[in-house]
């Protein structure tokens, strides 16, 4: 349980916003544990029941944030902090996980925008999955999304993000693998998962590492001043460029940023509403915000603002590259979202953080609109061309005819086959990664051999060695 003895008294403007930006944050957690509860149980609620939970969860988490807004904008308050207290305080480790979510000019804008569009796309679903089997499934995994985005928003402690960031890729994974009845969902889910392992392990050492360098995860820890944007790090060159290296890995696999960027096509195969509103709109964009809450350490390394800028290029390069060349029109979004996002993740390199900031609010917006609207545009061009009697013109790029024929044949071909970035991971990150973890099994294996004088016979690895229970039997 949280010390809360520790928290000093507070007034009554204080103790208001305590209260509603609690009432922010017990929303969704509450909605989650209701959905999750009745699953368990096996007693589901009706489509009807779920929509209106759904729907008051987010109007429960949206209204106070507008109330806390409105009364900052009143009294001239730019940073609330709400404080839970430590759920867990190691004094001689010096160690303390403190439970601390801020209200300030990034939080907010942010924390809105997901409500908002998650609102608009749990009204949209509760339409385009009417009766379907998965139903009450789809809206729990959505709750945890919702969930996970609220509290990555508001965190103020790298412990706390860590924990939303977890949230929202588990239940990404769990929504690209939604249909589970076929195999192409199931192992798409998986890769998916596989690349968010890698961003969350990365996330996790950069989490130790401020540990280390200041005895705690809290934000304003590494700044000078907790109030975003001013604050400048408090750590030197070198610690901020090891730190932002690993965030910025951490960023790449959640924001599919070049070389992940394989797994955007793939997270496709989920339904409709959650493509939109996971790769379309805010989980796409959850690495360019974690580099903007963490900007003050970029800005002190030039080497990390220099890796950024380039990363952001590359990827917004292939993406405009991927885009212009599928045959599906949710993949080429997706792309043409990655594109968006290589800008933004450019405008934070460069300094720009409320263009970043509004970039990012303006694109979800745009692009939720977009996927929302994919199946029924194709339907809708399919009727038109019929009445025609002609297929509808198709501009080309118009920067293609300043490339020489052989440059184009190449860039048609890396993007056709988007941009050979699984190719690449699995031959130089999968297959090494195997190949040394099977040498380690082949010498644990004659380790054991050798020390009680008889083959090794693990039932649960029969095909690894066959002539053990040939012998056997």
């Amino acid at each position: 349980m949280p010390h809360h003895a520790d928290l000093p008294a507070m007034n009554p403007l204080e103790v208001l916003f305590q209260f509603l930006g609690t009432t922010v944050l017990a929303s969704p957690a509450v909605l989650l544990a209701v959905l999750g509860l009745s699953s368990l149980i096996n007693r589901p609620l009706s489509e009807s029941t779920i929509a209106r939970l759904t729907q008051g969860a987010v109007l429960c988490s949206l209204l106070p944030a507008i109330v806390i807004l409105a009364i900052m904008l009143g009294t001239g308050i730019r940073h609330v902090p709400i404080e839970l207290g430590n759920w867990v305080m190691l004094p001689e480790e010096q160690f303390h996980f403190h439970l601390k979510f801020v209200f300030d000019r990034l939080s907010i804008p942010f924390l809105m925008l997901s409500c908002v569009l998650c609102g608009v796309v749990g009204a949209f679903t509760r339409r385009y999955l009417h009766r379907e089997e998965g139903y009450g499934r789809f809206f729990l995994y959505y709750a945890m999304f919702f969930c996970g985005m609220v509290l990555s928003s508001l965190a103020s402690t790298i412990e706390a993000l860590f924990v939303g960031w977890e949230m929202v890729g588990l239940s990404s994974a769990l929504l690209v693998a939604y249909f589970h009845d076929r195999t192409n969902p199931v192992r798409n889910g998986q890769r998916v998962w596989s690349i968010y392992r890698l961003s969350d392990a990365a996330f996790l050492i950069a989490a130790i590492t401020m540990h280390h360098l200041t005895g705690r995860g809290d934000f304003g820890g590494l700044m000078s001043s907790g109030i975003w944007p001013e604050g400048t790090a408090a750590i030197t060159s070198s610690q901020a460029l090891m730190v932002g290296s690993l965030l910025l890995v951490a960023a790449a696999g959640k924001s599919a940023l070049f070389p992940f960027s394989g797994w955007l096509p793939r997270a496709m195969e989920g339904p409709t509403p959650s493509s939109a509103i996971f790769y379309g709109a805010l989980s796409v964009h959850l690495g360019a915000f974690l580099l903007l809450r963490l900007s003050p350490i970029i800005e002190a390394s030039l080497t990390l603002r220099l890796m950024v800028i380039t990363l952001g290029i590359v990827s917004a390069v292939c993406g405009g590259i991927m885009s212009r060349v599928q045959n599906d029109v949710k993949v080429s979004l997706a792309y043409a979202s990655l594109t968006q996002v290589g800008i933004i993740v450019v405008e934070i390199g460069l300094g720009m953080k409320y263009l970043a900031l509004i970039h990012i609010m303006g694109h979800a917006s745009l692009r939720t609109m977009q996927l929302l609207r994919a199946p029924t545009l194709l339907r809708d061009y399919s009727d038109l061309e019929n009445k025609i009697g002609t297929r509808l013109p198709r501009d080309s790029w118009v920067g293609a005819s300043f490339l020489p024929p052989r440059a184009q044949r190449w860039c048609y071909r890396f993007g056709f086959e988007r941009g050979f970035m699984d190719i690449a991971l699995d031959k130089w990150v999968v297959q090494p990664f195997v190949r040394f973890f099977r040498w380690c099994d082949a010498v644990e294996r004659r380790a054991t051999d050798a020390l009680s004088n008889e083959a090794s016979r693990e039932s649960d690895q029969a095909e690894l060695h066959p002539e053990d229970f040939k012998s056997a039997a």
